[in-house]
């Protein structure tokens, strides 16, 4: 039986309400998993949010409510944006679980039994923006802590230590022996670079006296787990891990059938947290090498070149924008103008222009175009005339080279690039495709052939080549834009029984020649309207 695809993407930290970011992050995820659907595989998708910390526990006393109650309202705003963004998840994790509590209490003693956790007195220089203590290499060349940390203070504390630094060889040589432990290659290089200079161990606890909004340690009631092992763990939690058991192959068949998985990140994560305390508290409870995470880094969204921040006032609110132009031209832009892995920086004027030329002049224009024509000229029924088989003349190359040439190897492409989770580049091929039929039609004007009785067998194979390949473009838009696929399948009268199901796109499909002779198809209805400033 093949394991299924599990996808997960970081968690979002809920002391503030969502972002242009955490959209990109999440349509990201939601338009591989669709993919891996649209493969016929069976696939697990989590996402959700963390919700302890100290920043939490200070918001929540400003705004005057009990820290569950405040990451109660963060997380419905998640929630909504989801469903707004046509994000469709397997499960939702949440820390405040009494599931994940089990797990993160039980790794945590599994550990202190071990000797990986003990108990040491730290003084120093403690940045309270970050919650973590700094070193001198945090110092700029001033000799000073910079605005980045916010607030430093000195401090003395008790607390407890994960042995993190004695994993550093093992890091390094799995690192080094798997290649594509984390993409793109170049975060991979990061990571080794960051891996060399690991020193110290990890402090996993803050004392109850000045945090109590986190999980108990379960070997010490006076103290609760900080974000590492509470935060990270929740990619094992909600897929069914059993801290109680310590020898991988004897997990719940459940789990097993899942990890690993493919984690999405963002880049600012990437170092410590994934790349270094993640894979090591992995390594420290008995997975294997073969049995690690896969990291997939995304860059960021900008905003003229200048990184987005509530303190720079520069955040772009994704509800607004979902309000403006819709979910659908959202996600659109978001796959189509970035490329994964890099920074690129956020235009609303781009965003419009995207939607414009990809969307309404060249997928909606051709819809729009064929079936008007067929309507018109065929009483709505296609005819698959063969192009090979038409007189010699205008028309028939095209006709022959989109069937052998152009479909093909658009398709080809389309798989390479999602399967290296390039969304930007294979979306390319479906426009590609709507292109060379828009170019069809300027140049053998079907309106002129409906007038020659001579010419009915070209015009049949024109407009049935022209809905064949709106078909197929509509199957590789679907983990983009699945409304739209949806709304194409409609007008093309095509499954009309899965209509708004999932299972209605399939990539075995997108193979010529699925239209009938005699298909009837459906009413034309502009499906992406320009957006109007």
């Amino acid at each position: 039986m093949p394991r299924e695809f599990f996808i997960t993407t970081a968690i979002d930290y809920t002391n503030s309400a969502p972002h242009i970011g955490h959209a990109y992050e999440k349509v990201l995820a939601d338009v591989i998993a669709r993919y891996h659907r649209l493969k016929g595989e069976k696939v697990f998708f989590l996402t959700g949010v963390d919700q302890h910390g100290q920043k939490v526990q200070q918001s929540a006393k400003k705004a005057g409510i009990a820290p569950a109650e405040f990451v109660k309202g963060i997380t419905e705003k998640f929630v909504d944006l989801w469903k707004k963004l046509d994000v469709k998840y397997d499960e939702w994790a949440e820390t405040t679980s009494d599931r994940h509590k089990k797990v993160v209490q039980g790794i945590l003693q599994r550990l202190f039994d071990a000797g990986q956790i003990y108990k040491d007195k730290q003084a120093g220089y403690y940045s309270i923006r970050q919650e973590q203590f700094l070193t001198d290499k945090e110092r700029s060349p001033d000799g000073e802590f910079g605005p980045e940390w916010g607030e430093v203070e000195f401090r003395e504390e008790e607390n407890y230590y994960f042995k993190l630094s004695q994993h550093k060889d093992w890091l390094l040589s799995y690192i080094d022996k798997r290649t594509d432990a984390v993409i793109p290659d170049f975060r991979q290089t990061e990571l080794r670079n960051a891996v060399e200079r690991l020193s110290g161990d990890l402090c996993i606890s803050r004392p109850k006296s000045r945090l109590d909004w986190g999980i108990e340690l379960p070997f010490d009631k006076d103290f609760v787990n900080y974000v590492w092992f509470d935060a990270l763990t929740n990619y094992i939690s909600f897929a069914g891990y059993d801290p109680k058991i310590d020898n991988y192959e004897k997990q719940p068949q459940e789990f097993r059938d899942l990890w690993p998985a493919l984690q999405i990140i963002g880049k600012d994560i990437l170092i410590p947290a994934h790349g270094i305390y993640w894979l090591i508290m992995l390594h420290a409870i008995g997975f294997s090498d073969d049995q690690m995470p896969q990291l997939l880094v995304h860059g960021w969204w900008n905003l003229s070149g200048a990184k987005m921040s509530k303190s720079a006032g520069n955040i772009i609110d994704p509800f607004v924008l979902v309000e403006k132009y819709g979910g659908e031209a959202v996600r659109y832009y978001l796959m189509r103008a970035i490329v994964t892995g890099k920074d690129a920086d956020f235009s609303e004027a781009l965003l419009i222009a995207t939607c414009d030329n990809d969307l309404a002049n060249v997928i909606g224009n051709l819809l729009n175009r064929t079936l008007n024509m067929t309507w018109r000229y065929r009483e709505r029924v296609l005819t698959p005339s063969n192009a090979n088989n038409l007189p010699d003349g205008a028309g028939s190359a095209e006709l022959c080279e989109l069937v052998r040439t152009e479909i093909p190897q658009s398709l080809k492409i389309y798989q390479q690039a999602m399967n290296t989770f390039e969304p930007a580049k294979a979306l390319g091929m479906a426009v590609n495709i709507g292109i060379y039929g828009n170019g069809i039609v300027e140049t053998r004007a079907p309106w002129k052939l409906a007038k020659q009785e001579s010419e009915k067998k070209r015009l049949d194979a024109i407009l049935y080549h022209l809905a064949e390949s709106l078909r197929i473009i509509a199957i590789l838009i679907s983990p983009v834009l699945p409304k739209a696929a949806h709304g194409i399948f409609d007008q093309l009268n095509w499954k009309m029984e899965l209509s708004g199901k999932e299972e209605r796109f399939r990539l075995d499909d997108a193979k010529w020649g699925g239209l009938p002779d005699g298909h009837v198809v459906g009413k034309p209805v502009p499906l992406f309207p320009r957006i109007e400033l």
